[in-house]
């Protein structure tokens, strides 16, 4: 079976895209989420005070730096004060959107992938409607090529974890607790907190064990085209029943 994968940029109302047209050395990169959006916004120039103003002005902001290599933000944007989604005109044409979306030099690049030519087709005459667009590529692609991160939306792998869950494993993915050899301990990092060390411990676990379980979408659809068994694994046991 064969897919249709199309890449277009186009040119409305936005303010990222607007953004992008008075700085022609910024780029957005813009990934939704259910109830928000997620933008990384890089630029190899030393940023003017106004692009910083325009920046804050977007959203929260997670992460700023701005050193020899140029500017990287990273915010989060609320998605109440943005027109009808674009995302939507593609599903209503039965064409899967592949984030993130990318916003430079005043125009919005976007790739999806269709099941036939035709609903391509007519995707673009829906958005020539009322917008300018420039096709840039369509071609065909094999259906083992479709990217995983479009079956398992980034937003469920956090699924079911707590506030107090994403802060206890956030501390310590930030302070090495993950790294070979690991730069701190559980001690350590329940006393940068306002909570005994076990009620840190139980926090970071649960979240361990949540997004492990959560991961196990994306990792069978990483695998399952998989071929050989690098690990050797022994089918012919069953695993050992664990005691109630």
């Amino acid at each position: 079976m064969s897919l249709y994968e199309a890449s277009f940029r186009v040119k409305h109302e936005c303010p990222y895209r607007e953004i992008s047209e008075r700085h022609p050395d910024l780029t957005i990169r813009e990934w939704y989420l259910s109830d928000c959006q997620v933008l990384e916004i890089t630029s190899p120039e030393t940023p003017t005070d106004d692009l910083l103003a325009e920046i804050d002005a977007l959203g929260s902001i997670l992460h700023r730096s701005v050193d020899d290599t140029g500017l990287h933000v990273v915010t989060q944007a609320c998605l109440c004060s943005l027109e009808e989604s674009i995302i939507d005109r593609f599903e209503a044409n039965n064409c899967l959107y592949q984030p993130p979306t990318v916003h430079r030099q005043g125009w919005e690049h976007y790739t999806v992938i269709a099941f036939n030519e035709a609903d391509v087709r007519a995707l673009i005459q829906d958005l020539e409607a009322d917008r300018d667009i420039d096709v840039l590529s369509k071609t065909a692609i094999t259906e083992q090529a479709i990217p995983h991160s479009m079956l398992a939306p980034v937003d469920r792998l956090f699924e079911d974890l707590t506030e107090r869950q994403l802060a206890a494993i956030r501390l310590a993915l930030e302070s090495g607790y993950y790294e070979q050899p690991r730069q701190t301990s559980l001690r350590e990092l329940a006393e940068r907190t306002a909570v005994a060390r076990s009620t840190y411990e139980e926090h970071l676990r649960k979240a361990e064990n949540k997004l492990l379980t959560n991961a196990g979408e994306f990792l069978r659809l990483v695998t399952a085209t998989a071929v050989g068994d690098p690990l050797q694994v022994d089918q012919s046991e069953p695993p050992e029943q664990c005691a109630d």
